[in-house]
């Protein structure tokens, strides 16, 4: 790995001379000019919209955001308060994250050319020009975003090695936001080397070797995490990460902060003021670490494991001495830690800032300053939000006074602190789309003029549906969470038809916010079951890692246990059940319609895994890496994955089947969807499947959107019957 002597405006100094003729793990970044906009509004714009991942200038006045008003969601501008609010990139390509630098002449964004799985880092002015690639330009490379180095001269980018087989996928590389890799033991031999010569199983959470630990209740008291072994992890296929610090005005080199042959994930999440250290987050699901880093000397200085979910984990203080971590660290649900520092960058106490009982911290944000914080915290699926100080350099003592502000809507997916205090917030609700708001600095919150209506979530005459929480047990004991919502005009005491849909990941989370979909099947007369299967985050590490190894066999019976369980309260009718998923949904989905072949009558699978053989074959290396974690290796744990694969029981099938897939997926590639389908035929069941155009794993598109939740709701609403019997 190659480090080189960093500051904070980015220029270098030669590497260590035992480095200097190591080669990077993937080249560094040529920036690429593109033609300016010059801030033109598309033609058409939806009334129905939604905005989010805000990201203020540094007065606080301007917000740069994301906002899908054309159709699909690209890089818009406006006042923080008023309604004029432009577009700063006319592409049709989709926006994923936006950050806008620290002296205000940049604007930073993350997009996905042509909707596939390939992501690059752009920059444009606040006035629309100047607009050029700084990463992911090259044919077959991926870039994302880091952060800014507090003075907003550099920009910290994550750059992926193309792949040896990327021309054998119709997309290029995949580099998702919160993406993962191979670890290595922090200070323990070059990175990644640590996996290819680990002997035996690794063990999540330092807890015992068990094969079948006994399955965690999210509703108990905590406890040590589950002991399950976890399969070896040895390199699966070649690739490479690095983070450089890029100069936008060009006036530097790019710079070369951390480099990782084998690795699927890494961000630069802050640097000190001064340059002296950089704070990197890099890891697999469930073994993501924060490392703190020597930019000068490339040497890792501290190491600590830090929480799944949001990938910007922390922050230096404004004298470099203190990291706040949000980190789980030898505990079920993330909080705020502090790190205290020495001169050289070394830990020297970890302690508990805040914490809150059975709750996770999602999301941390603290200003450049770093006075307070703010923390929003996971209750049960809603959020609140809660705004901590935090002592100043020179004191050791805990964090100060706590205001938690009265929220209108359920979750705050994004937290944009200003320095002058207040904030912008991205909210979502189960009856609104997603909009930003400001909170001043008495955190009153105040809708942004150019974010929709609550009002103009959905057309007039169908209003959204505010679900309900339900808790049922698997047969096993362990206690499931999810969300139903009711059909609107439904009799409360007929059982209706009921489509279990289920969430992605499976580290995700069912959380009360507008889903389209949703609605569309709402709309349909079917009612709607969003569970929390083991597996999904939101109930603590042990619940996360209860799916392990063998316990996905127990992940696939929760479905039709919590089937079982709307059935048995008689809001669902046992003969018009349906299953449907996106993602790792998609893989239940699938493997419920072939585990549990007579209680579904129809299903409707996207973008899903049916076979895990040929799914570690097609993907991208960075996601078979950390597939590697969460399912077992495709070599040492061929006839576990063979077992658990919905291919290997297909002539079990009975239920109709819809596959949806995005046709530049080079995540899960739509192979694996393909042969589901073909199988299915071969064995005389009705199998579809609906291919997406210019779309990858994520369906980003205003009309490719559209036409997939209309076609899966046809297809349910065919097979399931939601019309009440006479």
């Amino acid at each position: 790995m190659d480090h080189v002597i960093a500051t904070a405006g980015g220029s270098a100094a030669a590497p260590a001379a035992a480095d200097r003729d190591a080669p990077p793990p993937a080249p560094a970044p040529v920036p690429v000019r593109m033609p300016d906009h010059l801030s033109a509004d598309p033609p058409t714009l939806l009334t129905a919209h939604g905005c989010w991942y805000p990201s203020a200038n540094p007065t606080g006045e301007h917000v740069a955001f994301i906002c899908d008003r054309s159709g699909v969601p690209q890089l818009w501008s406006g006042p923080a308060r008023g309604d004029g609010a432009h577009v700063l990139d006319g592409d049709p390509d989709p926006v994923t994250e936006v950050s806008w630098s620290p002296d205000g002449r940049w604007i930073a964004y993350t997009s996905a050319p042509g909707g596939g799985e390939h992501t690059r880092v752009l920059v444009v002015r606040p006035d629309g020009t100047g607009r050029q690639v700084l990463a992911g330009a090259e044919p077959g490379s991926s870039a994302h975003l880091g952060c800014w180095t507090r003075d907003g001269t550099a920009l910290a980018v994550t750059v992926a090695q193309p792949s040896a087989s990327a021309s054998e996928h119709t997309g290029a590389g995949h580099l998702p936001a919160d993406a993962d890799g191979a670890p290595a033991a922090p200070g323990a031999k070059a990175p990644g080397a640590a996996w290819s010569e680990r002997g035996g199983p690794a063990t999540l959470l330092g807890a015992g070797a068990a094969n079948r630990a006994p399955a965690p209740d999210p509703a108990a008291p905590v406890q040590a995490a589950a002991g399950r072994p976890v399969p070896d992890i040895g390199p699966v296929r070649s690739g490479g990460l690095a983070a450089y610090l890029v100069d936008p005005d060009g006036g530097n080199a790019p710079v070369l902060l951390y480099g990782e042959e084998g690795a699927a994930s890494l961000r630069v999440c802050d640097t000190s003021p001064d340059g002296r250290f950089a704070l990197v987050r890099r890891g697999p699901r469930g073994r993501r670490e924060a490392l703190v880093l020597d930019t000068a000397s490339g040497r890792t200085t501290f190491a600590l494991h830090v929480a799944d979910g949001d990938p910007w984990i922390g922050r230096f203080s404004a004298d470099a001495r203190t990291v706040w971590l949000r980190s789980d660290t030898d505990r079920e649900f993330a909080a705020l830690l502090k790190v205290r520092l020495d001169e050289e960058g070394a830990g020297r106490a970890v302690s508990v800032a805040v914490e809150r009982d059975r709750s996770a911290l999602d999301l941390l944000s603290v200003p450049d300053h770093g006075r307070w914080a703010l923390l929003a915290w996971n209750v049960h699926g809603a959020t609140e939000l809660e705004s901590v100080g935090l002592p100043l350099a020179d004191e050791d003592g805990g964090v100060g006074p706590r205001h938690r502000p009265v929220l209108p809507h359920e979750v705050v997916t994004r937290i944009a602190p200003l320095e002058r205090g207040g904030l912008f917030a991205a909210l979502a609700g189960s009856r609104r789309r997603p909009g930003i708001w400001e909170l001043d600095q008495g955190l009153v919150p105040a809708r942004a003029g150019w974010s929709a209506r609550d009002e103009d979530a959905v057309p007039p005459g169908r209003p959204p549906v505010r679900p309900v929480p339900l808790r049922c047990r698997a047969r096993d004991g362990l206690t499931l969470g999810g969300w139903y919502y009711r059909a609107p005009g439904r009799d409360p005491g007929r059982p209706a038809p009921c489509v279990i849909h289920l969430h992605g990941g499976p580290e995700e989370q069912e959380r009360p916010v507008f889903s389209p979909l949703y609605h569309e099947l709402l709309g349909r007369g079917l009612d709607v079951f969003a569970p929390d299967v083991r597996g999904s985050s939101g109930w603590g590490r042990s619940f996360v890692d209860a799916d392990l190894g063998d316990g996905r066999f127990a992940a696939i019976d929760d479905v039709a246990d919590c089937a079982a369980h709307v059935v048995a309260l008689g809001y669902a009718d046992p003969v018009r059940l349906g299953v449907m998923g996106r993602s790792y949904g998609g893989y239940l989905t699938m493997a419920s319609l072939v585990w549990h072949p007579d209680l579904f009558r129809a299903g409707v699978a996207v973008c899903g895994m049916s076979d895990f053989a040929t799914f570690f074959a097609g993907t991208e290396p960075w996601i078979a890496q950390s597939a590697t974690a969460k399912y077992g290796h495709p070599e040492h744990d061929r006839e576990l994955l063979r077992a658990l694969s919905p291919m290997s029981r297909v002539d079990q099938l009975r239920a109709p089947v819809l596959a949806v897939h995005g046709e530049h997926d080079t995540n899960v590639p739509p192979t694996e969807s393909e042969q589901f389908v073909r199988a299915a035929r071969e064995r005389g069941v009705s199998a579809r499947q609906l291919t997406l155009r210019n779309e990858g794993h994520e369906f980003l598109r205003a009309d490719n959107r559209r036409l997939y939740r209309r076609a899966a709701a046809d297809w349910l609403e065919r097979h399931l019957d939601p019309t009440p019997p006479p």
